[in-house]
């Protein structure tokens, strides 16, 4: 059977992809307009919960998002106050599929604008992150759930928003309550207000479109629809003539791309453990801030886990390292011992939770 053509989420992929490349041209790192992981990251570094000096800036994007999604959630009628779906379990998804990110160095977004901006080893980790969906899809086909989630009080749904909110007031009024990089991909940014604007749009034509990218190869898989996914192949070609417009693109390339690695089967493992936690979690990092934005608690609780499993990974030293050329010696950067033993760990701690959380049919209990 044909599916009809979501038009918003083929806007909702321009638009983020535009997004990026202007982010971008403004002072982002480059092939980073957005990066949930790593922007997670950085505001994990601001608020001093690492101490990773070049991955320290409090991100207006991820601030946007959220409150993007909270305005279009209460002006439709659709802001629902709603948690109580396995919280804790959440929150430990949410840290494992954050230290699988920054061993790849990026989230599922970024991954498609480093694709976009002529990265071969994103295209190695798209690999992983779809082995890691199918692993997720087997399990869900099984039984998989966190169970239902429950109506709350709307000061429950409120809460994230309500932090992103108080974290953009200190920010404009007492900045130097945070810590700030020099130098690094921290010190890269654009200016507060370009980068706030264009993420309260994203955040809110998000809200609306549904745009995931697992839940795009999810449905895709199961279903045969490629509606979600039809975004992402949007933002890939806007992204990538975006860069071929500005001059950006040098062809398609494993060497010294921006802020990555070229540690192949790191690469692939890191983005297999974010598949999978996705999947289990029912989205992507950018689906958990714009449902978070609406009203879930579990995914604020996610997001939340995310932000601890950044720290995680700086303090522990699990994240990857990205290859530089300086002064004319040439760092490949990769994946320390850390970073491998970690990811080892989550795949066996996202198996314990997959596992245990199969549901039994009632014919099967009876």
């Amino acid at each position: 059977m044909t599916k009809k053509i979501n038009w918003l989420v083929l806007v909702t992929g321009l638009l983020t992809g535009a997004a990026a490349i202007l982010l971008t041209a403004f002072g982002n790192p480059a092939n980073m307009g957005f990066c949930i992981a790593c922007f997670l990251r950085d505001i994990a570094g601001a608020v001093k919960l690492h101490s990773a000096p070049v991955v320290q800036y409090l991100r207006p994007e991820i601030i946007g998002l959220v409150l993007g999604s909270t305005i279009m959630a209460v002006a439709t009628g659709e802001f629902k106050a709603r948690a109580g779906s396995s919280p804790a379990t959440r929150f430990i998804l949410g840290g494992f599929v954050m230290i699988g990110a920054l061993v790849f160095l990026g989230c599922p977004l970024r991954m498609v604008i480093r694709m976009g901006g002529g990265d071969l080893n994103a295209f190695v980790g798209l690999a992983g992150f779809f082995l890691g969906i199918l692993i997720g899809i087997f399990f869900l086909k099984r039984g998989f759930s966190l169970k239902r989630s429950y109506e709350v009080a709307k000061s429950e749904a409120a809460a994230l928003p309500g932090i992103m909110i108080a974290l953009l007031v200190l920010l404009i009024a007492v900045p130097s309550i945070f810590i700030f990089s020099e130098s690094g991909p921290g010190s890269k940014h654009a200016p507060l207000l370009i980068s706030l604007a264009a993420a309260l749009v994203i955040g809110g034509v998000a809200q609306k479109s549904r745009m995931c990218m697992v839940g795009g190869l999810r449905d895709a898989v199961m279903f045969r629809d490629f509606n979600l996914l039809s975004g992402f192949a949007v933002l890939f070609v806007t992204v990538l003539l975006g860069n071929i417009i500005l001059g950006k693109f040098s062809g398609f390339s494993t060497y010294l791309q921006p802020i990555a690695h070229a540690s192949q089967l790191w690469n692939l493992l890191g983005m297999v453990l974010v598949g999978w936690g996705s999947v289990l979690l029912g989205g992507c990092p950018l689906r958990q801030l714009i449902l978070a934005g609406e009203g879930s608690g579990d995914s604020a609780v996610t997001v939340l886990g995310m932000i601890v499993g950044a720290a995680i990974a700086h303090n522990w030293g699990t994240a990857g390292s990205a290859a530089s050329l300086t002064d004319g010696v040439y760092s490949a950067g990769g994946v320390g011992t850390h970073g491998k033993v970690a990811v080892i760990i989550g795949f066996a701690v996202l198996l314990i939770i997959s596992v245990i959380n199969i549901q039994r049919s009632k014919k099967e209990v009876k």
